[in-house]
């Protein structure tokens, strides 16, 4: 029995196994518990393995590779058309191994422990700022009920509601005040958390090059550079800069028909968060832009005049994606105006 291709369908405790041989016959159906799975590959001989790119994917694909495995992650949408009929460990396990070999098949870029790591902060501090937006929403709306109205902006909310909850002192119980304190009180240990974490991003991008680098891009800083460097990796997997803003969600979505072009909104595939930290750079610019000496000419005057701001910030945001492959993929710094040579 001479196994070649293994479709893996992974899960918390029991993961699912399909294998063929060269001829592309199935030879081995199993079911492994986590424990058995590296003891079961240590004995196999080295082949093609595929898994989607999901949670613990790259966990597994290292430890696969450490072994001489060719390890391939696929996102998961790619493997569904393959499955057969109804949804089940075995079927999925079965596309799985029929998806990977296929010549056309896209595949996701197995990420090293450094990457997982910085990724994962960057997790957490989304986390913490969402909670942070959430309790001060919470706040506003109870003070609301009480006809307390504090102007928009995390700022007035932290420096002004001693003061507002001193004004309306007659017509609170202390029971609330209580409350509205302890709120803040939440309030200000998330506002603590993110701000230890963006120093942790900040740390790790001072001693990286690389980060450095595509800090160097107008509204690109830190948090931005460290999170596209840790999820990109190797550029050189995309074939150029338009397939990276084309994964990160940037480029029209396409419903074309009869060899009628059809371009709609941006398609938002990829990951949101990569996504909304280079458009928010964009917006950053476009607010200077205005008041620098070389804007007037420029490719940013001359779209900005014709177009919408929100879609000259997404033209912007695609822009750049494409100047980090081309930083990253060369290895070159950023010149505001470099010129191709011919």
């Amino acid at each position: 029995m001479q196994i070649t291709t293994v479709g893996l369908d992974l899960a918390k405790n029991v993961i699912q196994l399909h294998a063929i041989n060269q001829h592309g016959k199935a030879v081995l159906k199993k079911a492994l518990r986590r424990d058995q799975v590296l003891p079961f590959f240590a004995n196999l001989t080295p082949c093609l393995i595929g898994m989607e790119a999901c949670s613990s994917a790259h966990y597994w694909a290292r430890k696969l590779q450490a072994m001489g495995h060719t390890v391939r992650l696929m996102a998961p949408q790619f493997g569904k058309p393959y499955v057969k009929t109804n949804k089940n460990d075995a079927a999925d396990a079965e596309a799985i191994c029929e998806a990977v070999a296929r010549p056309n098949m896209r595949f996701v870029p197995v990420k090293d422990i450094e990457q997982q790591a910085v990724l994962s902060v960057h997790r957490a501090r989304q986390g913490f700022v969402k909670a942070r937006t959430a309790q001060a929403n919470q706040i506003r709306g109870l003070l609301g009920e009480y006809g307390i109205i504090l102007p928009q902006g995390m700022i007035h909310l932290t420096q002004g509601l001693s003061a507002a909850l001193e004004k309306a002192s007659d017509d609170l119980q202390a029971v609330f005040r209580q409350l509205i304190q302890r709120l803040h009180d939440h309030l200000k240990e998330l506002d603590r958390q993110v701000g230890e974490l963006e120093q942790q991003i900040q740390l790790w991008h001072r001693e990286s090059a690389t980060s450095q680098k595509l800090a160097q891009i107008p509204g690109i800083g830190a948090i931005t550079a460290s999170a596209m460097v840790a999820s990109i990796g190797d550029a050189r997997c995309f074939k150029n800069g338009r397939q990276l803003a084309a994964w990160l969600g940037l480029v029209p979505r396409q419903h074309s028909s009869g060899g009628k072009p059809t371009l709609l909104g941006i398609s938002k595939r990829g990951d949101a968060y990569l996504r909304t930290l280079l458009i928010h750079g964009a917006r950053a610019v476009l607010r200077v832009a205005e008041r620098k000496a070389n804007y007037a000419g420029s490719w940013l005057a001359n779209l900005m005049s014709r177009r919408h701001q929100n879609v000259a910030a997404v033209a912007l945001a695609n822009k750049n994606a494409r100047i980090i492959w081309a930083l990253l993929a060369h290895n070159r710094d950023y010149q505001a105006n470099f010129q191709l040579e011919e």
